[in-house]
């Protein structure tokens, strides 16, 4: 049985899908029928990890029809490459996120993973490489930590949803919240449902900024807004 103090993430169906920007219907469809099976629970209480996020949003990128940046249509990824994908994803070191940062992950049309440092300002296909050393041909890459848009949800951004804020795949079971701390922002999102004002919060945790309480309420309404247009 795994360790909790091994797991990388641990997300319920809901907190999966909304931080992932994939249907909730969808999570439990491939779930189902054994496309992506929850890699930390795959019964009972399932739960998904950090690299089930990444991988969620590769089956959803890889099995639409899209564009490329010269015009040309791409068809759907087979399955067998976007199975392929999965379990590249599944070998990348979690381990390599910490507080403080971490690599960017993408995906080709072809259902190759690259992996760069986060060092660049602009997205640049051609920092990316897999462990192996290889650089990506392909010019059209989806970076699968970055916010990811569908027709109706928008996940966020799966290392810094906002500027004060932190997804860290061993903290917290992978929980977004305040950076350098252990404050999720499911717990200040909570108490602002139970009717305290933002500032009563501020003086229940008066070292953390005020803006990232406003921050992390800001985060949980797009999470929510997530299942509400997906539903």
């Amino acid at each position: 049985m795994m360790r909790l103090a091994d797991v990388k993430g641990a997300y319920p169906a809901e907190r999966a899908a909304a931080l992932s920007g994939v249907p909730r219907s969808t999570v439990h469809y491939w779930a189902k029928n054994g496309i992506l099976v929850p890699s930390v629970s795959p019964t009972k209480v399932k739960l998904w990890s950090y690299a089930d996020l990444m991988g969620l949003r590769t089956i959803h990128w890889l099995r639409q029809r899209k564009i490329t940046t010269e015009g040309w249509d791409v068809p759907r990824t087979a399955m067998p490459a976007v199975r392929k994908a999965l379990k590249m994803l599944r070998e990348l070191d979690l381990d390599l996120w910490t507080e403080d940062g971490g690599p960017s992950v993408a995906v080709d049309p072809g259902g190759k993973i690259f992996v760069r440092t986060r060092e660049a300002d602009e997205f640049n296909p051609g920092d990316f490489e897999t462990p192996m050393g290889e650089r990506p041909l392909h010019p059209d890459l989806l970076d699968l930590i970055d916010p990811f848009k569908t027709r109706t949800t928008h996940g966020p951004d799966l290392q810094k949803p906002r500027a004060h804020l932190r997804i860290v795949p061993g903290k917290l079971l992978g929980s977004p919240h305040v950076a350098h701390t252990r404050l999720e922002t499911i717990t200040i999102a909570s108490l602002r449902d139970r009717g305290f004002r933002t500032e009563k919060i501020e003086r229940l945790y008066p070292a953390v900024e005020p803006i990232a309480f406003v921050e992390a309420i800001d985060l949980e309404e797009q999470l929510s807004g997530n299942l509400r247009a997906a539903a």
